[in-house]
């Protein structure tokens, strides 16, 4: 499927893959100042933004349309950095075709659910109890697990009481930023509904990359970086303090300053 790409700011191009599954490319707004030194090529992945709908929500329905992506570009490698699900999306593609990244980046990103992750998920809900929001994004949460939703309006009300939890610290500045009217329901049942374990394929990427998460990211914090870490030779990792999900608008500066660096850093 041809994806609806829109570029943002100048220097060297990094695509970027958003997350959800369902937001569009937008929802990475500049990431912490990055579109000061590189080119980003924000992507609308299937049925999320001016993408359209698909039949299939698989994972390596996603791959496939970064490699039709790669070679619209007319590039022989890319640098790739890819957000949330779209990290999933980004180590998929980058073990199924090494030879094409050049340089990866996996921001807040997954390669399994695991024991670990409900264990960190659970303390940091837990620990934001007191905050005014907590109940309504905890029913929020609960409905979203339970597949409680069936249009784009039931999606976009879910995701808009669930972003607090989201951040390290909530802040209502934040909220013209990520809320959303309507949100695609098919890719996150899809997500939801078929189990995925990438671990055993991380031997696979070649490529120099960068694991970057913020440390109060209650669903992919630190507990989900580790096995990127692990497994992907010479991962560099890296946990930004006072940053939840969205660290690149929590912490801009440190956000930015990381991947920068990594990315302008050897020959590639």
């Amino acid at each position: 499927m041809r994806l609806h790409t829109e570029r943002r700011g100048e220097g060297p191009l990094l695509v970027c893959h958003p997350g959800g599954p369902g937001f569009g490319g937008s929802e990475l707004h500049d990431l912490g100042g990055l579109d000061r030194t590189r080119t980003l090529l924000l992507a609308d992945p299937r049925g999320s933004g001016r993408t359209g709908a698909a039949d299939s929500y698989l994972l390596d329905d996603y791959v496939a349309d970064l490699e039709e992506l790669r070679a619209d570009l007319a590039l022989k490698t890319i640098d790739l950095l890819g957000f949330s699900h779209g990290g999933l999306v980004a180590a998929a593609y980058a073990a199924a075709h090494p030879q094409h990244v050049r340089k990866l980046v996996l921001a807040c990103a997954l390669a399994a659910f695991t024991d670990e992750m409900q264990e960190e998920a659970k303390r940091a809900i837990d620990a934001r109890a007191d905050q005014p929001w907590h109940p309504a994004a905890a029913a929020a949460l609960a409905r979203e697990e339970a597949g409680d939703y069936e249009t784009p309006q039931d999606v976009g009300a879910l995701w808009n009481e669930l972003a607090p939890l989201y951040f390290s610290t909530w802040d209502e500045r934040f909220r013209a930023l990520v809320e959303a009217e309507s949100l695609p329901p098919e890719p996150l049942r899809s997500f939801n509904a078929t189990p995925f374990d990438l671990r055993p394929e991380l031997h696979r990427i070649d490529a120099e990359t960068l694991v970057i998460t913020g440390r109060d990211d209650f669903i992919c914090g630190p507990a989900a970086a580790a096995p990127l870490a692990e497994g992907i030779r010479g991962a560099e990792l890296v946990v930004l303090d006072r940053a939840g999900h969205f660290a690149f608008l929590e912490q801009p500066e440190a956000f930015r300053v990381a991947v920068e660096a990594f990315l302008a850093s050897g020959s590639g």
